[in-house]
Order: structure tokens, then C-alpha cells, then sequence
């Protein structure tokens, strides 16, 4: 592998980015993730931007065909219904194939090659989401495999993240979003999600003086993510018959809302 191959890899993937052509942007950090080299926080960031593209408009498509099923159920129209759910299957194929392909290439290329408690915990956090995509969609058996699965990278990259992490730490502040959404979502468990989402949240708010000026940026964008869904899920508390209200404290946001460090919720 010669630096100028890898070099030319993370061009074409930008240039695929600005082109807002995701499916070449994936090819291109595919074959860099494939040299099994410690990718660099750009080539990593590059790499979450390109499946979380790939993947963020099929999941939207999958979402928007759930919602017409049920319109059409209501009007007992079974020959769309009927349609609408194989049209919806084509895009359940296509996000397992986007799924079950970054996971390999974390597991066999990814978390091999890093040496840093950091890029271990961003890619076991990555594995966690891709995962808890696929258990969004999948039935059954698959779906409780999908999120066991999502479960123990989590877990993996949370208890790293405690150990080897500030409190504010974007990618620590990132996870807990990401852990603190798959509990809500996937496990059906708002007090477990927003008792995790207001830890991290109240964590971090006393060591934000410390951060960097770029790290400090990413770590309010995504306080105020926590904090938005704490805000959303704390009436679902109150619904199941919780006895905690959790409060929360207003913390700045950066102006232009443009994380350097990419997330998927």
C-alpha cells in the first residue's frame, strides 16, 4: 500500500461528498478501510458520513412506506397493502446488504487495525448503531439477535468510554445519544433511556471549560441533542407511571450546527 494509493482514496472520497455521490464516497472509504491501516480521524469521519448517508435515506424511504401500510390497513385496501409491503421489502434488502457490509468491515479491518481506546470506542459505537438499524426493521428471532448484538458493541464501547474518556468528550457525549436512543427505540425502556441521556448530559456539563474550541463545539451540539430527547421522552416517564421528573438546565448551542466529529442517531 503506498501513501499516494491512500491519499487518493480520501480525495475521491471527498470529491464524491461534495458531489453528493454517497454509493461512490462508500466505495472509495471501503477500499481504504480494506488496506488495514489505522485510518485517521479525517478518514474516519469521512467513512461515518458515507454509510450514514447511504443508509440515512433508506431508513427515511423505510419509514415513510410503515406510515402508508397503515393508511392503506385503515381503508382495507389489501391489494396496496399488499404492494406497499413489497416495495417496502426491496428497501429492508437494501439495508441489510449497507448494514451487514460496514459491519464486517469493523469487525475484520476496522477494530483490528485501531490502537486507541478512542477509535476502538467510535467503531464498537458504530457497530451498535448499525446494528440497532437492522433491528428496526428485522422480525422476530432476527430482530432479537439484531439487538443483542447492538446491545454488546454498546455496552463494549460504553464501559471503554468510562474507563478512558473525559465526561465530555464528543465521540463519550455521541455514544451515550446513540446507547440512550436504542434503549427508548429498540428496547422500549424511556426510563432507562433518559436515566443515561441526563447522566451523560449532567457529566459532561461540569468539565466543558476543559474542551478544546472544536471539541467544545461538537460536545454542545450533541448536549443539546440529549437534551432535546430528554425533553421528548420524559413525558412517556410520566405516561408509564414514573416517579422521577427529570429537569433540565438550557446549555448553549454552536450557531452553525455542523458537527466535525459525524454521529447517527
Amino acid at each position: 500500500m503506498s501513501m499516494e494509493e491512500r491519499e487518493g482514496y480520501v480525495y475521491m472520497a471527498k470529491l464524491a461528498e461534495q458531489a453528493e455521490r454517497y454509493e461512490e464516497m462508500v466505495m472509495f472509504m471501503k477500499k481504504l478501510s480494506n488496506l488495514d491501516v489505522e485510518v485517521t480521524i479525517e478518514e474516519r469521519n469521512l467513512l461515518a458520513v458515507a454509510y450514514k448517508h447511504a443508509i440515512g435515506a433508506r431508513r427515511g424511504a423505510w419509514r415513510i412506506l410503515c406510515a402508508i401500510v397503515q393508511k392503506e390497513e385503515a381503508k382495507g385496501n389489501e391489494y396496496n397493502v399488499k404492494r406497499v409491503k413489497e416495495y417496502r421489502f426491496k428497501v429492508e434488502e437494501e439495508l441489510c446488504k449497507i448494514c451487514n457490509d460496514i459491519l464486517v468491515i469493523i469487525d475484520e479491518h476496522l477494530l483490528p487495525s485501531s490502537g486507541t481506546s478512542e477509535r476502538k470506542i467510535f467503531f464498537y459505537k458504530m457497530k451498535g448503531d448499525y446494528y440497532r438499524y437492522l433491528a428496526e426493521f428485522k422480525r422476530g428471532d432476527e430482530r432479537e439477535e439484531a439487538a443483542n448484538q447492538s446491545l454488546k458493541a454498546y455496552r463494549a464501547a460504553f464501559n471503554m468510554s468510562e474507563a478512558d474518556l473525559p465526561q465530555a468528550h464528543p465521540v463519550r457525549l455521541g455514544l451515550a445519544l446513540n446507547f440512550s436512543v436504542f434503549y427508548y427505540e429498540i428496547m422500549g425502556s424511556p426510563e432507562r433511556a433518559c436515566r443515561l441521556a441526563k447522566q451523560a448530559f449532567d457529566e459532561a456539563l461540569t468539565e466543558m471549560d476543559s474542551l478544546s474550541e472544536d471539541s467544545y463545539k461538537d460536545s454542545t451540539l450533541i448536549m443539546q441533542l440529549l437534551r432535546d430527547n430528554l425533553t421528548l421522552w420524559t413525558p412517556d416517564i410520566q405516561d408509564n407511571g414514573g416517579n422521577d421528573r427529570i429537569r433540565l438546565d438550557h446549555y448553549g448551542i454552536m450557531q452553525n450546527g455542523k458537527v466535525s466529529t459525524p454521529f447517527d442517531r
